[in-house]
């Protein structure tokens, strides 16, 4: 395959797979916009941009996961849970969980160590304080992008790795696209996407 095309199938994969909830789907939506108002705001003020990202567009974009997406057998796509998991080119929910652990644990650490060990000068007021989580939440992002990245070039190979980087990096584009519809069917009632065009295979 072309860079495209693996961009495609890994976009195509994601989709079917982790996106069946219409309220996942809708704070997909949620998380994408804010995603977008969060790269702008990088130019501008990267901790306030990370605090967002981490904050809100990270927060709703797990809990559709964690929370609302079924579970078990696949009958879209006829397969089970622990084979979707398995095969997850991403962060699966194992990996999830360690991430947002990390994430929790950055505050937690600036708190009780300012100065981070001595690598960084101690925050002198709240202020500096939040923006030392937001600067530090900031590299968590890049560090997870780059490991898993990492990661995929030693499992499987480096395009594979630069592929899902690509994804990562533009799903808030494709999201807004892909789930802008998801709270209108949901006011409908309908909480699970039937998929058709799953099934057929498009």
């Amino acid at each position: 395959m072309t860079f495209l095309q693996e961009l495609r199938v890994q976009r195509w994969d994601d989709h079917r797979y982790y996106h069946h909830s219409r309220i996942n789907q809708s704070l997909h939506l949620v998380s994408a916009i804010s995603f977008v108002v969060a790269y702008g705001l990088l130019f501008v003020d990267p901790a306030l941009a990370a605090i967002l990202a981490w904050c809100v567009s990270m927060t709703t974009r797990q809990a559709g996961h964690f929370f609302f997406e079924p579970r078990g057998y696949d009958h879209v796509n006829q397969v089970t849970d622990e084979h979707k998991e398995a095969i997850k080119v991403g962060y699966n929910i194992r990996r999830k969980v360690v991430l947002m652990t990390v994430w929790l644990l950055v505050p937690l650490v600036l708190w009780l160590r300012p100065d981070l060990f001595g690598l960084i000068a101690p925050a002198a007021t709240a202020r500096e304080f939040v923006n030392d989580v937001g600067l530090g939440w900031l590299a968590l992002g890049v560090a997870g992008l780059a490991f898993r990245v990492v990661q995929l070039a030693v499992q499987q190979n480096l395009r594979t790795g630069l592929v899902w980087m690509t994804k990562i990096l533009t799903d808030p584009f494709h999201d807004i696209w892909l789930y802008h519809r998801a709270p209108l069917a949901l006011l409908r009632g309908e909480l699970i996407d039937p998929m058709p065009h799953v099934r057929r295979g498009h």
